[in-house]
């Protein structure tokens, strides 16, 4: 009987595995089928894995010179290891404070002010009637994306500077002093956010017109024969539409919450404003290329790095707690 039973086990198994080797089997002639009829796809996916392979993932290498005082002659190997002092170092400073509070802060003014601009962008336009005029409207303010920073800094001194600024100009017709804009603490951030909308704004509203032209029409049609406005079509149809794609570009706007925007801040930042305007990626350009001392540098780098991605994580365990599919 033991005998019957143990053969009788053996079967089973053999079985078992048999039905998943058929489903492996499956699977593979699926997934090769399903390749071969995506192959071009795939093919013009090559040069992106390529980029992000060479130009994000290889000089990860790099991310060890954090740990080590980095010599040119020595090289990142030969290089003494001296472990986490350089973050000790780091965490001591008392500009190190400034800085981390300055990034936060200038971050989360653009998160709230600037996320939901190109969503109220996307959704005016896309209740443009006339397709001419809907078209116009998004060349204008598509433009000033193609603009660089280095222009906009000098458009913004001339309408600000306190001695040819047109503003002051203006301030002074009205009997008013002239005021330092771009050297005030004060005017700093204000500056920064207002720029910063009106050349990224503009070229964020592709996504969300690009989401909001996938809505089924027949759900406008439904609000409509219900009695809701425009409004009421917007708030109930068209924004739960869209409202995955807001979720995933809000989650990869915290995950780099930390990046300020070296070109815009290093334009704008002058001796006059640097208590506020100083955020991590100037600080690193600082420390690194102009002082050259690269693995004080990196520290800060991977640390402002290492925030963004545990502010990420955190959000998108928080939007998949709340039934959203997260961005992973």
């Amino acid at each position: 009987m033991a005998f019957i039973h143990t053969k009788r086990a053996r079967c089973v198994v053999q079985s078992n595995s048999n039905v998943r080797l058929m489903k492996k089997t499956k699977s593979l002639k699926e997934g090769w089928k399903y390749f071969n009829k995506k192959k071009y796809l795939y093919i013009l996916l090559i040069p992106c894995v390529l980029y992000y392979i060479i130009f994000q993932y290889v000089p990860m290498y790099g991310v060890i010179i954090a740990f080590k005082d980095f010599s040119f002659s020595k090289g990142i190997l030969g290089s003494e290891w001296i472990g986490l002092d350089n973050f000790k170092y780091l965490f001591g400073l008392k500009d190190f404070y400034r800085v981390f509070f300055n990034s936060i802060s200038l971050s989360l003014l653009k998160l709230i002010i600037c996320f939901p601009i190109p969503i109220i962008l996307a959704l005016m336009l896309n209740e443009i009637p006339s397709l001419r005029y809907k078209k116009m409207c998004q060349t204008v303010i598509y433009l000033p994306y193609f603009i660089s920073w280095v222009v906009i800094g000098g458009i913004l001194v001339n309408l600000l500077s306190p001695s040819w600024g047109y503003v002051n100009m203006l301030l002074k017709s009205l009997g008013m002093e002239p005021v330092f804009f771009l050297g005030s603490e004060e005017y700093f951030r204000p500056i920064v956010i207002v720029s910063h909308i009106w050349k990224q704004a503009g070229w964020d509203t592709i996504i969300y017109l690009a989401a909001i032209t996938s809505v089924n029409p027949e759900l406008y049609e439904a609000a409509k024969m219900d009695g809701a406005s425009k409004f009421k079509s917007i708030f109930y149809v068209t924004l739960p539409c869209i409202r995955s794609t807001i979720i995933i570009l809000l989650l990869l706007s915290i995950g780099g919450i930390m990046n300020n925007g070296f070109e815009q801040i290093n334009v704008l930042q002058n001796n006059n404003n640097l208590v506020v305007s100083e955020v991590f990626e100037t600080y690193t350009y600082r420390l690194g290329m102009v002082s050259g001392r690269f693995s004080f540098a990196t520290t800060v780098g991977l640390f402002s790095s290492t925030v963004g991605f545990v502010l990420l994580m955190i959000a998108n365990k928080v939007a998949k707690a709340l039934g959203e599919d997260g961005i992973f």
